[in-house]
Parts: C-alpha cells; structure tokens; sequence
C-alpha cells in the first residue's frame, strides 16, 4: 500500500462585530477558517489535493454542517461562543477522507494549528498533485538518473523492449511477472497495486539487476514459445 502523508494547516481568524449580544457578557463576533497544505520548507500552499471540505460546526448553529469546494475552504460565521468542531477533508479516492477536529476560540485575533493527514494508494492524478508540496513514492523510493538508465540499457537487457513486451503476455503469464516481482524486489523497487482499477505499476528501473534478467530471459521465453 502506497501512503503519503502531508501537514494540514488551519488559519482561524475572529473580531467583535457591532452587533446586539446575544448573551450578556459575551461580545458577537465574526470568525473564519480557511484551509492551507503546508510544503517540506513550511510554506503555505493552495490545499488543491481536497474536493471538499465538510465543517460540522455547534449543533446551536441553523445551519451547522456546512460545505466548501474551493481553497482555501473559507468558513465564515458570527457567533459569541467557544467551541470544538470537526472538519471532513475529501478527496477524490475511494474512502479518501481525512477527519480533524478543531478547537474554535477566542484567545488571539488569529491562530494556527497543524494536523497530519494521510493519502492511501493515491491515484496518478492526485498523486501528482501531492508532489508540489513534498516527495511522493517515485522520487524518493528509487527513481534512477538518467546515467543509469543508460546503464541499464547498454546491458543484456533491452528495458524499452521488456516495457513493450509485458503487456503482450496473457493474464496467467502477468500474474506469474507480479509475483516474481515481489518476491525479488528490494527496498528501492517501486510499485503500487492499483485494486479498484485492476491495475499493477512497477517502475522497471528500480528493480535490481537480477530481478530485470529473469523478468527479461522469461518473457523472451514466453514470447517465442507463442
């Protein structure tokens, strides 16, 4: 399983407003959220890898689930209470829902907090866009530089001809290539199972040497045998 994980930060801002209290003592005021991804360096970015962002506010609220489909998520209210709220974070993956929870006060004009939240088995897209705010599997996990991709070429594997002849093998003979493959790769191999479509990506040129020539020499067999 593929999980990435990322830094969610809330940026709460509030003031009194010039309106009647609605409990004596307490001034109304107006506060907002807004939503923000923060990068390895720590710097504030769009929060484009959600869909949605659901706020499940005081039930005292009239309307106390509310939703947002654009960053940053802004949520606006007045109000004169203090209290704890929980935000649903979606994307666009099956079950991709991230919950945090949110303590709503009053101490400071404006205050930050900073939750992680976890991307399983992200799709290509998504994946994509997780890479501008840190490492993703792939560049980190042992994607070569270009020498080496050379390297692997000028040897007794042709890596652009194996590329072309996997998809030529018949069912029975991928599901045999997947399990060699997890049962020789090491910790730079990178993979990822993609159950609801069906699919298995290996990235050949972070399989080690002895893994790429059984994969070669038994799909040359397999293809002239036919």
């Amino acid at each position: 399983m593929v999980e990435i994980k990322r830094t969610v930060k809330l940026v709460t801002e509030q003031h009194n407003i010039d309106k009647p209290a609605e409990q004596e003592g307490f001034p109304m005021k107006l506060w907002n959220i807004e939503i923000f991804l923060l990068d390895e360096a720590g710097n504030e970015k769009p929060a484009k890898c959600f869909t949605k962002a659901v706020y499940t506010l005081h039930p005292s609220f009239a309307n106390p689930i509310q939703t947002f489909t654009e960053p940053p998520f802004r949520c606006e209210n007045e109000g004169w209470g203090e209290f704890d709220m929980t935000i649903d974070l979606y994307t666009t993956e099956k079950g991709g829902k991230n919950t945090i929870g949110h303590d709503l006060n009053f101490a400071k004009p404006q205050y930050e907090s900073r939750h992680q939240v976890s991307f399983k088995n992200p799709s290509a897209a998504l994946m994509s866009i997780l890479k501008e705010t840190g490492p993703v599997p792939g560049d980190e996990n042992g994607r070569k530089k270009e020498d080496k991709k050379r390297k692997r070429t000028a040897g007794n594997v042709d890596m652009e001809k194996l590329a072309e002849s996997l998809p030529k093998l018949d069912e029975e003979q991928l599901l045999h290539v997947v399990q060699m493959i997890h049962d020789n790769k090491t910790e730079e191999t990178y993979t990822k199972n993609d159950v609801e479509q069906g699919e298995f990506h290996v990235d050949l040129y972070t399989l080690p040497e002895s893994l790429l020539k059984m994969l070669w020499d038994y799909v040359t067999q397999q293809l002239v045998t036919r």
